[in-house]
């Protein structure tokens, strides 16, 4: 099961990522996202093994972005690939069966090729973005998710990403999306988290093929 709600990590150092999941975890969220740019595999590594233990107390999915041999290291839950140039299926062969493989797409194309690559389930971004002259990205709003959405009328989780924020989210899920991943808000308050679960409904999209462990 892919809970609806995921947390993805933020920090200006090692000690507030940490930190920051910790608050999430107590205050009920199901999945967190370790997401940290610019880390050696040393201090990254370091920093997943706290994640891993503060996680694991509170009966958290931990998943790594990008860094795959130190989220099969740490037996972490899984790995999200963003922007990585590394094929799913080239990550699942390094991967303990059990884990599973989530992407970020931000078109219809790079979506079909995924479900095809066999993830577990997607990211869907960006949704919104504050600073438009910064993003490299396609802005793809309600309008974009319902197009996608309705073209590929898949099974595989389909979340929301991109400054997600409480007051979109009854729109976005008539989108069809499966769920958000949501890092600003949760990072400010992580009270919202119940705010956002009561949205949600508390549940789980069906996932494929495994069930974490």
């Amino acid at each position: 099961m892919i809970p609806k709600l995921h947390y993805i990590s933020q920090g200006n150092s090692a000690n507030e990522q940490h930190a920051n999941i910790q608050k999430a975890c107590a205050s009920g969220i199901e999945l967190v996202l370790l997401d940290v740019q610019n880390y050696s595999d040393k201090k990254l590594l370091k920093l997943a093994k706290q994640a891993r233990e503060t996680t694991a107390h509170y009966q958290t999915r931990l998943i790594i972005a990008n860094h795959y041999k130190i989220a099969k290291e740490i037996k972490a839950d899984g790995v999200h690939l963003v922007n990585l140039g590394v094929c799913p299926s080239h990550v699942m062969k390094e991967l303990y069966s059990w884990q599973i493989i989530g992407a970020t797409a931000n078109n219809l194309k790079s979506c079909e090729t995924f479900i095809s690559k066999e993830v577990d389930y997607i990211y869907l971004s960006l949704f919104e973005c504050p600073n438009l002259e910064t993003s490299i990205e396609k802005v793809l709003n309600l309008n974009g998710y319902k197009a996608i959405l309705e073209t590929l009328n898949t099974k595989t989780p389909i979340l929301a990403s991109g400054s997600i924020n409480i007051m979109t989210v009854t729109n976005i899920l008539e989108t069809g999306i499966s769920g958000v991943a949501v890092s600003d808000e949760i990072t400010q308050d992580p009270n919202t988290i119940k705010a956002y679960n009561k949205i949600l409904n508390a549940s789980s999209t069906v996932e494929k093929r495994y069930t974490f462990k």
